[in-house]
């Protein structure tokens, strides 16, 4: 068994309560949006991470991260981007990706409003954790943490914290 924490749209800012959220957690999963080097630091210095960049991340973090990151985690077919839509409004650089080989599960952020969704036609579950950073639109900043284990994805549980 695994246990995730999610987050996205840090914009450079690490709520230590999210750090207190994720503290049974083995691995950080950051769907872009990072905005400094000293976010994903502090991430991997307490978890294994992985990352994609966002659309304000600049070159080193681009060099650092992939746009797109497919991977198996205990079973469990991933695939991570930061703009990503969800189920009926997929983006359409993702829709293709998605449609050609669907995952089981589907992550992103960019909105800013922390969903999960499963998607029927696609047999995929979406998560957008939200917006972990203080910058933003949002009122809330959210996480997500869950746990995979042999095929199943379980436990998910939802951090509502005012900004």
């Amino acid at each position: 068994m695994v246990k995730i924490g999610l987050l996205s749209d840090t914009h450079g800012w690490l709520d230590p309560r999210i750090l207190d959220f994720f503290k049974e957690c083995d691995e950080a999963w950051h769907c872009g949006d990072i905005g400094a080097l000293a976010v994903t630091d502090e991430l991997e210095a307490r978890f294994t991470l992985r990352a994609v960049y966002g659309n304000v991340d600049g070159g080193v973090m681009r060099r650092i991260f992939p746009e797109f990151r497919r991977f198996t985690c205990e079973g469990v077919e991933v695939l991570m981007t930061h703009i990503g839509g969800y189920p009926g409004h997929y983006d359409r650089r993702v829709e293709a990706i998605l449609r050609a080989e669907p995952p089981r599960l589907f992550l992103c952020g960019h909105s800013h409003i922390a969903k999960v969704q499963y998607d029927k036609e696609l047999a995929c579950l979406h998560i957008n954790p939200g917006a972990a950073g203080r910058y933003g639109f949002h009122a809330a900043c959210t996480a997500v943490r869950f746990a995979i284990d042999a095929g199943n994805i379980r436990e998910l549980e939802l951090l509502e914290l005012k900004k």
